[in-house]
């Protein structure tokens, strides 16, 4: 009676594993995501159907916020006085205007100022400085929110605006933020501020939401000012890594561009907590500082578009003269592969920049495996040197530059809401190229092809192995 209760078991069992495989296949997912769960499944079959389960499920067919909704969340965006098509975006981009217009729905944005930031001092000494300003509303995106000091002193400030009336809204990750104490949030939920996590994944129920994760940096105070870029709330931004500083980029934004951040916060908003937040006080009159020009472009693993990845291969495969990256993981997409081995043989000079030492192994390791290639085709590859290199920017033709919290990695591209500001301006982009040549003429080193490609066999059947689970890391 047992062996037939246990092979009627194990035949189940066998047909569930096969079922999944079956289901697996038909996603008609990029190959290189199907392979990998294929494999974990087959040679795992117990944790793999649980690890399918938590990280596997393809969620791109649903929609988390009603095409109505979003339409009236974004209609003030598109309003007249906000969209100013003054000049800017030379005929070259034009497609790519139009392409993060019909994907995102957000127009050009004219006239903002942008400063940037290479280290969470002066960063964070920006955003408090704003935050003791705000006097209608702020509101607040960050993956990770720590319970450290730099935390207090944001979480300290944001209390003391709410007591002044200010209206405060936070949002934080929940798997990004999971070692905070819920204590920390409800002090400032105590002090009138409301506090959402996205999505929530209660341990130790399972859930697919795990692998879903909002990535984004989001900051913006009155309407008027806002942040964007690559730090979270951290005191590793402030006092870096065992091995040195913590190199990261981070942007202020004054003016109207202010405006594609506040409508990407609001749909978020509306997703964690069903409230509709709309009025003109959200998007006051921005006065014009400088003739720049730029889309703000969210994406997520929503929808059908994989809005990111669309608009940096058309930038890659439609660069005249340089493309400079900088990216703290590097895991492309076989299509983003092949475009910058193509646009180097092109003649376009290619510059990836990384760091020599991560902060995950295994993500560091399979970012080797990818570098053969791209120097075998003639991309100049730069390690870090200094510290660990965080800044996640992209640099074409002195006339763009791609700013924000995506890497160049499956994760960004696929599984993470992410959040980009692609700005239209030769004077911004190159003042953004003077600061990759100063990080690579003086923390970087780069590697030799002849040296590189004789590392030792171990190392090199390391860094194959770990490629083949690099849509999944």
């Amino acid at each position: 009676m047992f062996t037939i209760v246990g092979l009627t078991l194990l035949v189940l069992y066998l047909i569930s594993i096969l079922s999944l495989i079956i289901v697996v296949l038909l996603e008609n997912r990029n190959p290189l995501k199907t392979i990998p769960w294929v494999i974990v499944l087959l040679l795992l079959p117990g944790a793999g159907l649980i690890f399918y389960f938590v990280f596997g499920q393809d969620n791109r067919r649903q929609r988390i916020i009603s095409r109505r909704t979003h339409k009236r969340i974004l209609r003030p965006l598109h309003s007249n006085h906000l969209v100013q098509e003054r000049g800017g975006v030379s005929p070259h981009f034009q497609p790519l205007v139009n392409l993060l217009n019909r994907n995102n729905q957000h127009p050009l944005l004219y006239g903002s100022e942008c400063s940037f930031y290479t280290n969470g001092t002066d960063k964070f000494e920006a955003l408090l400085k704003d935050i003791s300003l705000a006097q209608h509303h702020i509101h607040l995106q960050y993956y990770i929110f720590g319970e450290d000091e730099i935390g207090k002193k944001v979480q300290t400030a944001l209390i003391s605006k709410a007591k002044e009336g200010v209206k405060i809204r936070v949002i934080y990750d929940d798997v990004g933020s999971w070692n905070v104490k819920n204590k920390f949030f409800n002090e400032m939920r105590h002090a009138g501020i409301e506090v959402y996590p996205f999505l929530k994944v209660a341990f130790p129920v399972l859930t697919s939401k795990v692998n879903y994760r909002n990535h984004r940096k989001v900051v913006v105070i009155d309407g008027k000012t806002g942040f964007i870029g690559g730090m979270n709330i951290s005191d590793r931004y402030l006092k870096g890594t065992s091995w040195g500083v913590w190199r990261d980029t981070h942007f202020r934004i004054a003016g109207n561009g202010v405006h594609g951040l506040q409508s990407a916060f609001l749909i978020d908003w509306y997703v964690i907590s069903k409230q509709l937040i709309k009025g003109k006080e959200y998007y006051p009159p921005a006065d014009i500082f400088s003739d720049n020009v730029m889309q703000i472009a969210a994406s997520g693993p929503t929808g059908q578009w994989r809005t990111l990845l669309q608009a940096v291969l058309f930038c890659v495969m439609n660069a005249k003269k340089y493309l400079y990256i900088q990216t703290p993981y590097f895991l492309p997409t076989e299509g983003l592969n092949q475009a910058l081995q193509t646009a180097a043989m092109g003649g376009v000079d290619v510059r990836l920049m990384l760091p020599e030492r991560s902060d995950t192994r295994t993500a560091n390791i399979a970012s080797h495996s990818f570098l053969d290639d791209m120097i075998k085709a003639g991309v100049k590859v730069y390690f870090y040197k200094s510290g660990f290199l965080h800044s996640k920017l992209l640099l074409v033709d002195d006339e763009l530059a791609c700013i924000g919290s995506a890497n160049f990695d499956f994760r960004s591209f696929e599984h993470n809401f992410e959040i980009n500001a692609f700005v239209y301006q030769n004077a911004f982009a190159k003042q953004m190229k003077e600061m990759f040549m100063n990080d690579q003429n003086i923390h970087c080193e780069q590697l030799i092809p002849a040296r590189w490609l004789k590392r030792p066999f171990p190392q090199r059947l390391a860094e194959s192995f770990m490629r083949l689970f690099s849509p999944l890391l």
